[in-house]
């Protein structure tokens, strides 16, 4: 999960992208290639789909849901933004930087909606919710 500190005021902000293919909005995620480390894979996808790169932190929840009839399991880290800027792509059309309020009201999915308070509890000092 994709969060930086406000530039403005300094108050939490998580990031939300949204995906044309399926018309919704969740956490940046997506398939490893074959044999890669599932955070240096989390951590491409980020990059990918953000243009952010970003500092790991605390290994969160591992979420799982059905795509069809196969289950999908996305393994999720807190990710510190430290660099970039967003070009809209093929798999991302939008990207949102929300105070964890209005990123829940957003997000699709409420596994997706459920990571929020597990993100804020794992982050370093005391990070303002907004």
């Amino acid at each position: 999960m994709l969060w930086r500190r406000s530039p403005s005021d300094g108050t939490l902000e998580i990031c939300v992208v949204h995906r044309p293919k399926y018309d919704d909005w969740s956490h940046p995620k997506g398939k490893l290639d074959p044999g890669e480390d599932p955070l240096a894979g989390a951590l491409r996808e980020v990059a990918e789909e953000t243009g952010h790169s970003a500092v790991p932190g605390a290994e969160l929840s591992t979420v799982t849901y059905r795509v069809g009839d196969r289950p999908k399991h996305v393994r999720y880290w807190a990710a510190e933004a430290v660099a970039g800027r967003f070009t809209p792509n093929k798999e991302v059309d939008r990207v949102l930087w929300l105070p964890p309020a209005e990123a829940r009201a957003r997000l699709t999915r409420a596994s997706d909606r459920e990571l929020i308070d597990e993100l804020i509890d794992a982050l370093p000092e005391a990070a303002p919710s907004g």
